[in-house]
């Protein structure tokens, strides 16, 4: 599949629609998603509908989300380019790209064995490299890496992995959807100090559920 000028084309309206009908006021973010091609991080069945407000089948049974959710969780994160950031869930890599395309240094783990070697394929394909890739357990997060200024978990946790908070510098913020299988609520930790955090949350949603270990 290639970028063309229908893609390019489908995505702004794409992008007017975040803008004007979902309120995504971030202009990076907003930026960022007009220029990475979500189609080429999915099967060729599903090119014709890519731009639409829709998630997808990927591999290993998951799903890429909808873009609204891509850019609702990125826009929380109040990213400023060079920061580090740790995300949590690599999936096919569409995300990951959004986040390289802002300039974001960053850290990404994938539990997927084959969701890793794809989103490891397609970055390098793209020429869009983060700083580390790895196929891990996000429940442990980098700690070799840390602190990070943002961490995004891009899957649903039925319980708070506290061990990534903790990979947070002082100021820095993490978004990530908690609570059950059937429903998570998008929520934003941002940390005062060492041991104080605010609490935020922005509505329902549901994601792939985060589970521990790996899977080959």
């Amino acid at each position: 599949m290639q970028d063309s000028f229908v893609h390019k084309g489908k995505r702004k309206i794409l992008i007017n629609y975040l803008q004007e009908k979902i309120g995504i006021g971030d202009q990076n973010v907003l930026k960022a998603m007009n220029t990475v091609p979500r189609h080429l991080f999915l099967e060729s069945i599903f090119e014709d509908f890519a731009y639409e407000d829709r998630a997808f089948p990927i591999l290993a049974k998951q799903t890429i989300s909808h873009p609204s959710t891509v850019a609702e969780q990125t826009e929380l994160l109040e990213l400023s380019a060079k920061e580090k950031v740790l995300e949590i869930g690599t999936g096919c890599g569409y995300q990951t790209a959004v986040l390289v395309t802002m300039g974001a240094l960053v850290y990404t783990v994938e539990r997927q064995k084959d969701l890793y070697e794809f989103s490891t394929r397609k970055l390098r394909e793209m020429h869009l490299r983060p700083s580390f890739q790895s196929f891990g357990d996000g429940f442990a997060g980098l700690p070799s890496f840390a602190p990070f200024d943002k961490i995004l978990v891009t899957c649903g946790a039925e319980v708070l992995p506290t061990q990534l908070l903790h990979q947070l510098k002082v100021g820095g913020r993490m978004v990530i959807p908690l609570g059950k299988t059937e429903e998570q609520i998008l929520t934003r930790f941002t940390k005062r100090s060492e041991k104080e955090f605010e609490k935020e949350e922005f509505g329902a949603y549901k994601f792939v559920p985060m589970l521990s270990s790996t899977n080959r």
